[in-house]
């Protein structure tokens, strides 16, 4: 078997086990940007447990290969759109951002690092594995694996490209919203049937990877409660939602975000970016539905929160209709499942 160190001296040998970043996850959780694309130098840095110059240095010596992975330092208004789309409060100048191929790569390279160490040793184990497999048995693999990269090839573009297309159109339309809406919901339901095909043939292959996508919630639970307001805001306009407005704050009055929904209804939100230990309780959802029913006259109220609600909580806000976002929900709304009250 192949020493896991061989890894930091085979560039070769590197390259050719890039495209296995699942076992990233399988060593330790890697947290992504709210993009659940990239990571910053500290996120890897903390990831592998090294300071941030060990890790520049290491960018320094192989800066060549890593871009190649998926490196890239963001700067000017390349910065500035990133900025916007993925809701980062950042005064930084430029940005360092680190994909998880590139993130792998790094695995590979760092000497001094316990869990680069366990990645390296994972992926020649299962280097090892898939040479063990007999003939038949790798050519149905990799016809397996080629239809699951083109699976994930059209979801990507139904996800970066359609969708996003349709937002824009939706925005900016007034007489064809219903029917581009209603356009967007088909293509999003295609793209979720994909990603459910590509979770069933992961299943079967053996590749087991029970662990949720902690990306996004990660993301979330790192934001301020101005950005997470903001953030709730963007999912309301990708939804349809229209004349949204943030206003939390001093003198919100128990709403942070109104608008109107696709069906032109009064749209109010509460939004509270809370530990995820903690809990919404009755006196919270009962100060919230005063405000919503009588100080707005909401038609569409809903309350989401980065915690869970106490089951006295849900069944208050199910007598007074309130659409009660846990956890769970808000991570599905932020990762492209519709939130049907808005429909």
């Amino acid at each position: 078997m192949i020493n896991e160190s061989a890894l930091l001296e085979s560039k070769t040998l590197r390259d050719s086990v890039l495209d296995r970043t699942n076992v990233l996850d399988r060593v330790k959780a890697l947290s992504l940007l709210p993009d659940g694309m990239h990571v910053t130098t500290a996120m890897v840095a903390t990831y592998f447990g090294v300071t941030t110059e060990a890790l520049r240095a290491l960018v320094h010596d192989h800066r060549a290969e890593l871009e190649t992975s998926g490196y890239r330092v963001l700067a000017g208004t390349e910065l500035s759109d990133f900025k916007q789309l993925s809701g980062i409060q950042s005064r930084t100048r430029s940005l360092a951002l680190f994909s998880r191929r590139a993130v792998l790569n790094v695995a590979m390279l760092l000497r001094d690092s316990e869990t680069a160490r366990q990645v390296r040793v994972y992926l020649l184990d299962m280097e090892c594995l898939a040479r063990a497999q007999p003939a038949e048995h790798t050519a149905s693999t990799d016809s397996a694996s080629l239809d699951a990269r083109i699976d994930q090839r059209i979801t990507h573009i139904l996800g970066k490209t359609v969708v996003p297309m349709f937002n824009a159109l939706i925005e900016t339309s007034r007489e064809d919203r219903r029917e581009l809406i209603a356009l967007r919901a088909g293509v999003q339901r295609i793209e979720r049937r994909l990603h459910q095909h590509h979770a069933r043939l992961k299943r079967l292959e053996g590749l087991r990877d029970d662990r949720p996508a902690i990306g996004v919630m990660a993301a979330m639970d790192s934001m301020n409660g101005r950005s997470f307001e903001q953030h709730v805001a963007r999912l309301l306009r990708r939804d349809g939602c229209t004349n949204v407005v943030v206003q939390g704050g001093h003198g919100d009055r128990g709403v942070d975000v109104i608008g109107l929904t696709p069906g032109e209804r009064r749209l109010v939100v509460q939004c509270k970016r809370f530990a995820p230990y903690l809990t919404i309780g009755s006196p919270d959802m009962q100060k919230f539905i005063g405000a919503a029913k009588v100080l707005y006259r909401a038609e569409v109220a809903i309350y989401v929160a980065t915690c869970p609600f106490t089951p006295e909580a849900l069944h208050i806000a199910a007598e007074a209709g309130i659409t009660a976002v846990h956890r769970g929900l808000l991570e599905e709304w932020s990762t492209g499942e519709p939130l049907h009250v808005l429909e």
